[in-house]
């Protein structure tokens, strides 16, 4: 198949602002150019439990006149506003299934994958829909935010959240992939980091952390694969920097699934 590009391109350049405070869950006030605006916040739950108060941002603009918000954060920095070369997060975890999607469809996970004819969005099996149907192998992306695997600076305030405890959705994703082996040659987990990170790799804390894992080690027995994918974004483009099999480290418990279900 032909690489159509190496990167997953933007089709104009992010905007660099800093969030000044957020306002609900899906709003953040982000400063941009000295005006201030309302702008999406696309992850679904708490970002490194972080307080979002002069936080570095990277923003897209929408082209609907519709839209209630016409940015949408893409990335956060946990760098101090000042610093000119920041190192970036990205946190939009619907734009994640695009970038994947892209790096399948131009050739670059062939040790995960392989070669393949057909690539399907959202495919339907049993009550879940799918994110990825490649030729007759399923691929889940899941982008975790929770727990952010990076050094952060006595300037990043951080607060106690709640312990979450709703996994029905990646349970049953679980059982899904683990039940389509039986009519399908392969399927995969994706665990996709869009930032430079030091390794999937928390402790067993949650209380919920043992009945999560022995879900995840049961679908791994069944044949359930799960990759490591990280990615690295900036202004212009998101870059594939490496992707791994992690799934021998469930087995042995060096990682912690209660991660991978945001």
């Amino acid at each position: 198949m032909e690489n159509i590009s190496s990167h997953f391109h933007f089709a104009s350049p992010l905007l660099e602002g800093v969030i000044r405070k957020k306002k609900n869950r899906f709003v953040m006030m982000v400063e941009l150019d000295g005006e201030l605006h309302d702008c999406h916040c696309p992850a679904t739950g708490s970002i490194g439990n972080i307080v979002f108060h002069d936080i570095p941002c990277l923003v897209s603009r929408s082209n609907d006149p519709n839209r209630k918000t016409q940015f949408t954060i893409e990335a956060i920095s946990l760098d101090l506003p000042s610093v000119e070369s920041k190192s970036w997060i990205g946190i939009n975890q619907n734009a994640a299934n695009r970038y994947i999607e892209h790096f399948i469809t131009s050739g670059q996970f062939k040790d995960m994958i392989g070669d393949f004819q057909t690539v399907i969005r959202e495919t339907k099996l049993g009550n879940s829909k799918l994110d990825f149907l490649v030729d007759q192998t399923y691929v889940e992306v899941k982008t975790p935010l929770t727990t952010l695997h990076v050094e952060m600076g006595d300037h990043i305030v951080i607060k106690k959240n709640a312990e979450f405890n709703s996994f029905e959705r990646f349970i049953k994703h679980m059982g899904e992939l683990s039940g389509s082996l039986s009519i399908n040659e392969r399927a995969i987990l994706i665990v996709c980091l869009v930032y430079e990170n030091n390794g999937f790799k928390v402790g067993n804390s949650g209380k919920h952390s043992g009945y999560v894992m022995q879900t995840v080690q049961n679908s791994i027995k069944n044949g359930v694969e799960i990759w490591q994918v990280d990615l690295q974004i900036n202004p212009d483009a998101v870059s594939l920097t490496g992707y791994y099999n992690i799934t021998n480290q469930f087995l042995t418990g060096d990682i912690i699934s209660e991660e991978i279900y945001k």
